[in-house]
């Protein structure tokens, strides 16, 4: 038996819609600019080229579930902090180079998700060349919602996605929108790791993304998902 200078921390998990037994995470992948309209927005060209991805420790998780869902600080080291709703994909089976097809068949859950990004870092990352991961990687980060299986809800390929900010509507896109959609995805990544169950992969975020303040109460929902509730506390 190993022992351990420091304790381990906990395994990060989410809720699973139905089940006691929660759902190990391992790894958070996440699509960057996979919404047209969005790609439009951040100024880039929304021409169907592979997809590129940035990472979030998974210790950056936060479960939002239920109607009051989560509440977390206004994250610090910024004064941008922008909300990205996205649609966001738990696997259940591993996976190594493998076709749509197969790629389709390993997606084993749905959620809710928001990637909170630094926005103002980010900016600052793209200027001078440098990786996101103070952009995207920090604490608090990844939000998720209630994981719903695909065994419960079929295969999804179409179905809004929107993002509400103290009630106002901000962002609305349909997941037939996607450049690339859940099953390409999922094989393309596997060309680039062994994917296994545990990993999450956040899809992208449609457009109308923007920033929001301490007190701001985000309300998401996915049509065949469900909602995300997330409050924004005083800054750290």
């Amino acid at each position: 038996m190993s022992s351990y200078v420091f304790p381990p921390a906990e395994t990060p998990s989410a809720a699973v819609r139905g089940s006691s037994a929660r759902y190990a995470v391992q790894r958070i992948f996440c699509v960057g600019r996979n919404y047209a309209e969005h790609a439009r927005e951040m100024g880039a060209d929304p021409t169907r080229e592979p997809p590129f991805y940035f990472t979030k420790p998974a210790s950056a998780l936060v479960s939002a579930v239920g109607p009051s869902g989560a509440t977390v600080p206004y994250a610090c080291a910024t004064q941008d902090l922008h909300h990205e709703m996205e649609l966001v994909l738990a696997l259940g089976a591993p996976v190594f180079r493998v076709t749509p097809e197969a790629a389709r068949a390993a997606i084993w859950a749905y959620a809710p998700g928001l990637d909170m990004t630094r926005r103002d870092l980010q900016a600052e990352a793209k200027k001078a060349g440098r990786p996101w991961d103070t952009a995207k990687g920090f604490d608090q980060s990844a939000i998720l919602g209630e994981l719903v299986r695909v065994s419960d809800v079929g295969l999804l390929e179409r179905g809004a996605i929107t993002l509400s900010v103290n009630g106002v509507q901000k962002q609305k896109g349909d997941l037939a929108d996607m450049i690339w959609n859940a099953a390409e995805i999922v094989s393309n990544l596997s060309y680039l790791f062994h994917l296994h169950p545990g990993d999450l992969i956040y899809t992208g975020t449609p457009a109308g993304v923007g920033a929001v303040q301490p007190g701001d109460v985000l309300t998401g929902h996915i049509a065949g998902v469900g909602d995300i509730h997330l409050t924004l506390g005083p800054a750290e």
